[in-house]
């Protein structure tokens, strides 16, 4: 318990510099874009529009109203994939400052989540663009989307923690991770529906922490559903275990980060 007491004071000392850091990574993925930010809105209605020519047929009978099926579960798992893969590689990328100054290391890769945390929201708003022009029900559950974003924030910041210390000891981990993501992409039912696994393989979802996140936001958004008591627990239990994990590996290891910068 000290351990986090000490990560929170620390925090709080170090809360402008991070706030700093934010507003570089969000300058550093939009530098000489056109449109700047405005593209964490177009790139998901671009990438629904093909996957919905794409996909709808396939499932059209087994999905309604596919395009916000598929944002439901897309953003989510874009948010995931987009930070933990920015977050690799902070802080090999900060060498040069963390050879000149100390400064709490976790701040550079919490920064990194940050900021994509920040393009993800400005992205919901495709989703409520085609909710609206596609007359989507919204029912009061919709309440409970705060919840499920705010601890896929925090299951996100502890895989963060945990990539960005394994890969300054193991650099090709970036490589393989990306082949992972696609695995992890295809077992999260993003574009198909679930009930068409077949149940022997149902497991396959089970220990899937991000489908979780996704069935539970696709319940209260999408389906309009009450969520379930076991899909809260799970996500709260995931992100906090997923936290105390990275902060752990964390801070065991990032004093030996310098030799390997």
């Amino acid at each position: 318990m000290k351990r986090y007491i000490r990560y929170f004071k620390t925090f709080q000392q170090y809360f402008f510099l991070l706030t700093v850091l934010v507003k570089t990574d969000i300058k550093k993925k939009y530098k000489g874009s056109f449109l700047g930010v405005l593209w964490s809105l177009i790139n998901p209605l671009l990438d629904m529009i093909v996957m919905t020519i794409v996909f709808s047929t396939l499932f059209q009978r087994s999905i309604d109203n596919f395009p916000v099926y598929l944002l439901t579960g897309r953003l989510l798992f874009g948010f995931f994939s987009q930070c933990t893969k920015a977050s690799m590689k902070s802080i090999i990328s900060s060498a040069k400052l963390i050879k000149k100054i100390y400064i709490p290391k976790y701040i550079i890769s919490l920064s990194n989540v940050i900021a994509n945390f920040l393009f993800f929201l400005i992205s919901l708003v495709a989703l409520i663009i085609i909710m609206l022009a596609t007359r989507a029900p919204v029912s009061i559950y919709i309440l409970y989307v705060p919840y499920y974003l705010i601890t896929l924030f925090f299951f996100s910041c502890g895989v963060s923690l945990f990539l960005s210390t394994l890969t300054v000891f193991f650099r090709d981990l970036e490589h393989i991770y990306t082949v992972f993501l696609t695995v992890l992409m295809y077992a999260s039912a993003i574009f198909y529906p679930a009930e068409i696994i077949p149940d022997r393989f149902r497991f396959i979802l089970t220990i899937n922490p991000l489908y979780h996140f996704i069935a539970g936001f696709r319940a209260v958004v999408y389906h309009g559903f009450a969520p379930e008591a076991k899909n809260l627990l799970v996500c709260f239990a995931v992100a906090v275990v997923s936290m105390m994990i990275g902060i752990i590996v964390f801070e065991k290891k990032q004093d030996r980060f310098i030799l390997y910068l």
